[in-house]
Order: structure tokens, then C-alpha cells, then sequence
């Protein structure tokens, strides 16, 4: 390219102009970066999700599954780990976690499949969920988040890891509590270290080992929320979103810095919204549109009415229909 630049170029001319041209194409590259970050940053603050329950849909595996606190309907993907797929629909990535766990692709998918059923079996209870709602992406319509989840035995990615269902591997997020990602990943690798030593999980199908759990006492992750951190130790800012006890119809209770000075979140009116003058917090008060979905939308403006609402990228027929009475 640079050959037939100087060639087909004013030839001193142009050459005093590169150094110039090709920074600016940096600067391009640096922005489009910084743009993709941000979109995936979510809000700084944790989300903490309280009373979780587990939402059975066919497309949950190991690492990302559909959760729903009171009314309200979550997909989410751990933080720092990854299990095999259970299908073969992404067989790019299938090939690479066979290669990683040293096993066949059909072997991929049975430790996948092993995962999904671990990871249903300890969420059926209810859960805490950390989350930053920084976008996760995926293949599914709905929009996916980033989370650290917490069952009664402790940070979830580490159960899966300790006994061979998954790998550290995957995006970095600093855990709840804690000022650097670096302790949190180098536990998981020694957790992945004594599984594959123990030939357990995707480290033991060769030896008939898939479905052995680690046999010895296990301590895995509590990260402090609000109610429990020590003063002064927690870099953090929590907002605590709790759902109702089982069987109850009362609302989703939020409970925030601001809530305590107010009162409860007011509820939207159907109907009230408009799609070209909302703010950013006005549209997170919609179920289902999040800080992510929120930003979207603003970014997609202007409309000519809210049925245009499909054209914002993450919302399909299913959230169209949920989220468009909202609008005028």
C-alpha cells in the first residue's frame, strides 16, 4: 500500500503529509476504542440483586442463564470464567475450549452440558447477583450483562472452576469489595490447577471422571455487599435492588443512596414517556430498559415515533412489546 501511495502520490508532497495521515488514523482507531469500552461499561456503581431466582430457557449453560428478581427478567454471563458451549452453533469457540481442556468436540459439549446442569442445580435456591450492567453481547435478542453471582456456598465461577465444569478465562471485572482483579484470578487458576490435577469434570472425561466434584472442603468467595463491609474498606457504591419473598405480588423494593433520602422509585405510567425528549433516567425506569438499552436509544434519536423503537440494536420483537406501551 505505501508503494503505490508514493507512486500514484505528488511524491515530496504527499510524503510530508503521511506522518500526519497515519496519526489520524490512530486517533481513529484510539476513539472507535474508547467508544466500544464505554458501551460496555455499564454503570460504575454495583447492582446488587437480592432473592434471585433461576429462570429455566433452553438457551442457559454454564456461565449464562436467564434470572428474575420480583418482576423483572435478567440475562447474565459470569465474569472471569467460562464453561464449554452445549451446542455447536459457535464451532469456532467449541474447537478452542476442546483444545484448552484437551478432550474432542463432542466431549466439549457433554462437560457443557455437565456445567449447565451444575449451575441449575446450584441456583435452585435463591441468589445474589453483582453486576455493573456492562454489556456482555451474545447471540441472544435480549440484552446480556456481566455479573458475579453469590449462592449459599459462595461465588459461583469458583464451584464451576474447582471442580473441572469451567476455566479462568474470560472479561475482567474487579469483584465486589475487593481493589484489583489479580487475588480473585490467581484463586480461580489455582482452583483450575488442583482440578485438572484431581481429574475432575472436563479434566476427567478420558477417565469416565466427568461427573466427580472435588472431595475436599472447599472456601470460595463471599464478596461483601453493603451490609456486611468493613467501614472504609470498600471502594465501592452499592445499589440494592431486592425482590419480594416467594409467592408475593408487591413490587420490586429499590434501595439507594437516593431512595433513602425519598421515597420509594415512582412507578412509570404507561403511556407518559416521550421517545425523543426522555432522559437517560427516565428511561431506565421502563422494565426491561437498563443503562445500556437507555443509552441506545438516546443514541438512536431522533424518532419519527416510538414504533421505531426496533430500529435500537437489542431490542427485538419480545422487548418491543414489553417496552413500547411505555412510550407516547
Amino acid at each position: 500500500m505505501l508503494r503505490k501511495f508514493f507512486t500514484y502520490g505528488s511524491g515530496i508532497a504527499e510524503r510530508a503529509h503521511l506522518p500526519h495521515k497515519i496519526a489520524l488514523v490512530a486517533v481513529v482507531i484510539l476513539l472507535t476504542a474508547t467508544v466500544d469500552l464505554g458501551a460496555r461499561d455499564g454503570t460504575k456503581n454495583w447492582v446488587v440483586l437480592e432473592n434471585c431466582r433461576l429462570i429455566v430457557n433452553p438457551a442457559n449453560d454454564g456461565d449464562s442463564f436467564h434470572v428474575s428478581v420480583g418482576a423483572k427478567e435478567y440475562l447474565f454471563r459470569l465474569y472471569l470464567v467460562d464453561a464449554p458451549e452445549t451446542d455447536a452453533l459457535t464451532p469456532g469457540r467449541l474447537v478452542e475450549q476442546s483444545k484448552y481442556f484437551e478432550i474432542t468436540v463432542p466431549q466439549a459439549i457433554e462437560v457443557g452440558e455437565a456445567a449447565k446442569a451444575f449451575t441449575q442445580q446450584k441456583l435452585s435456591r435463591p441468589f445474589t447477583v453483582f453486576t455493573h450492567m456492562a454489556d456482555a453481547m451474545g447471540r441472544s435478542k435480549m440484552e446480556r450483562f456481566y455479573a458475579f453471582v453469590q449462592t449459599k456456598e459462595g461465588d459461583l465461577g469458583e464451584q464451576l472452576v474447582r471442580n473441572g465444569l469451567g476455566r479462568n478465562y474470560g472479561y475482567k471485572a474487579v469483584p465486589p469489595g475487593l481493589r484489583n482483579s489479580r487475588l480473585e484470578v490467581e484463586k480461580l487458576q489455582q482452583f483450575e490447577d488442583e482440578a485438572r490435577q484431581e481429574k475432575i469434570g472436563g479434566w476427567g472425561v478420558n477417565a469416565g471422571r466427568l461427573n466427580a466434584y472435588a472431595q475436599r472442603p472447599v472456601s470460595f468467595s463471599v464478596f461483601v455487599t453493603e451490609k456486611n463491609a468493613p467501614a472504609r474498606a470498600v471502594p465501592h457504591t452499592f445499589h440494592r435492588i431486592s425482590a419480594p419473598p416467594p409467592l408475593s405480588s408487591s413490587a420490586v423494593t429499590v434501595v439507594s443512596a437516593e431512595a433513602k433520602k425519598s421515597h420509594a422509585k415512582e412507578a412509570i405510567e404507561v403511556g407518559r414517556i416521550d421517545i425523543n425528549t426522555a432522559t437517560e433516567k427516565e428511561l431506565r425506569m421502563i422494565p426491561g430498559v437498563g443503562p445500556v438499552m437507555a443509552t441506545r436509544i438516546v443514541a438512536a434519536r431522533p424518532f419519527r415515533s416510538a414504533d421505531d423503537l426496533k430500529k435500537v440494536s437489542g431490542i427485538g420483537d419480545k422487548k418491543y412489546a414489553k417496552v413500547r406501551p411505555y412510550f407516547q
